[in-house]
């Protein structure tokens, strides 16, 4: 059971950090599915 445990706190840690992380880097989804003709605010 703290194997489970475990593994649930390890996927919630890579998800929040994965998040922050292609966000940070310019991957976020609103960046890469947007063209030059739409408009986008700077706070998402």
């Amino acid at each position: 059971m703290k194997v489970m445990l475990a593994g649930f706190a390890a996927i919630a840690i890579i998800a929040v950090a994965a998040d922050f992380v292609l966000d940070e880097i310019g991957f976020a989804s609103a960046e890469r599915q947007s063209g030059a003709n739409v408009r986008l605010e700077d706070g998402h």
